[in-house]
């Protein structure tokens, strides 16, 4: 009995003592009316392109969660004196083609705002990023886990980032081959099929990976993203395009806080959120805080597809809407209402065919099966062409 009492005495005070830790915190940031610059991207040291994206913050009771920034001046400078001139390409996007940089030296990005405030990024030198050596899956009984391999066989690299983007092959619900041209009903042509379409997407997590406390620079099997069975990614053909990132220990860091201040708090056991203290700062004002940190380095990709025939065979994706047909038929008497005039007939009609509807004979057509856009027009959610790699 005394045991009793002691082992309930002490689940109530490890009780008391949580709820007594759980403090709300409030950032000072959220309440100053400043909206700081936020710097993304990548100096590409290699051949492909280098994109940097300017925004800034804003604040949570905003109505908007993004503010591009443009009419900047951005440049790639190097510490012997050459530029490199980034266009704008619009919404806070500043872009340059392959700048083929010179490893031997260093780097650093240079922004004057439309206000003429100047900032800079620290000198860099650039990253060889190892190719990527594999991007599988793994079937699970719930979906498919994408991972990642590589390695460095020189055990230069130890920090890692990467990204994807996603697309798949999905179709509509219901199929329609008849559309109408203002006065009648026509068969679709082909440019203008709603019935196969193309979605694509990009990783919103931070993924990182670090083989600093092994032996050898071997990264393996390390997660990507998981696709449950039921996704509409996995109906017909899905295809992961992955990025890779080499990174200095500082700049892995910068990462590291940051997807612990995103992706890992909201529970009694989360550490408390930290600055973000990246390698970027205003030249203009030293004390205005600045968000981002530039690396510079070479970026190595590989794409892999996956069909539905390599997928197990019980799966089947769940329509993302509730989905039912309705009947509108041909007016034949005197005092009734031309259903498929009134409803199919004008341009910009919401019901889209999906079969004729014939009489007993099965020859003549008294009306049209038809549903609504979002379950007949898969561009709603995606476009009706391929993408340029799709094979």
């Amino acid at each position: 009995m005394k045991m009793k009492r002691i082992y309930l005495g002490a689940i109530l005070l490890f009780i008391m003592a949580v709820i007594c830790c759980k403090k709300p915190y409030a950032p000072t940031i959220v309440s100053t009316d400043s909206h700081y610059l936020v710097v993304e991207g990548v100096i590409n040291a290699g051949q492909d392109s280098t994109f940097i994206t300017l925004s800034r913050t804003v604040k949570l009771s905003d109505s908007v969660n993004h503010r591009a920034e443009p009419g900047a001046r951005v440049t790639v400078e190097s510490d012997q004196g050459a530029v490199y001139q980034l266009s704008e390409l619009g919404k806070g996007v500043y872009a340059s083609a392959g700048l083929n940089l010179d490893n031997s030296h260093k780097y650093h990005l240079h922004i004057i705002t439309s206000d003429n405030k100047e900032y800079r990024s620290d000198d860099e030198a650039p990253k060889v990023t190892p190719p990527i050596d594999s991007v599988g899956y793994k079937v699970q009984a719930d979906g498919i886990q994408l991972y990642v391999n590589t390695h460095d066989p020189n055990n230069n690299t130890r920090y890692y980032r990467w990204e994807y983007n996603e697309t798949w092959n999905f179709h509509a619900k219901y199929g329609s081959g008849l559309m109408s041209d203002g006065t009648k009903l026509v068969v679709r042509p082909a440019d203008k099929q709603i019935y196969t379409c193309w979605a694509t997407d990009t990783s919103s997590t931070i993924l990182l990976g670090s083989t600093k406390a092994l032996v050898q620079d071997v990264v393996y099997q390390s997660p990507l993203t998981h696709i449950i069975s039921t996704s509409e990614k996995l109906e017909a053909k899905y295809s992961i395009l992955v990025k890779e990132y080499a990174l200095s220990s500082d700049a892995y860091k910068f990462w590291q806080n940051l997807k612990t201040n995103n992706e890992q708090l909201g529970t009694i056991f989360s550490v408390m959120p930290s600055e973000l203290p990246g390698n970027i700062h205003c030249i203009s004002n030293p004390e205005e805080p600045v968000i981002g940190y530039i690396s510079v380095g070479t970026v190595q990709q590989k794409r892999i597809f996956i069909t539905e025939e390599q997928l197990p065979q019980t799966w089947f994706p769940v329509y993302p809407y509730e989905c039912a047909l309705d009947s509108l038929l041909f007016c034949h008497g005197p005092s009734c209402q031309d259903d498929v005039a009134e409803f199919l007939i004008p341009l910009g009609s919401t019901q889209y065919v999906v079969l004729p509807i014939t009489d007993k004979t099965g020859f003549v057509v008294i009306g049209y099966a038809c549903s609504d856009a979002q379950c007949a027009d898969c561009t709603i959610r995606g476009v009706n062409k391929p993408p340029p790699f799709w094979k």
